[in-house]
């Protein structure tokens, strides 16, 4: 029974360490999700620029 114990022990510890150590890289789809969050970023960032660019653009032409 002891060392059924330590057996079970020893298979929990190592499926715990599995687990933590397994997951530290980024895989291919955490790689796309970042590519897509960057662009949805850099997009945002053209439209805003392009709205104060029009804003702009209306105060020259209604002054």
């Amino acid at each position: 029974m002891k060392m059924l114990k330590k057996i079970l022990t020893i298979a929990c510890m190592l499926a715990v360490l599995t687990v933590a150590f397994g997951c530290s890289e980024e895989g291919p789809m955490e790689k796309a999700g970042k590519k897509i969050d960057k662009a949805a970023q850099d997009a945002g960032q053209q439209m805003d620029k392009a709205a104060d660019d029009a804003k702009e653009a209306a105060k020259k032409i209604f002054e």
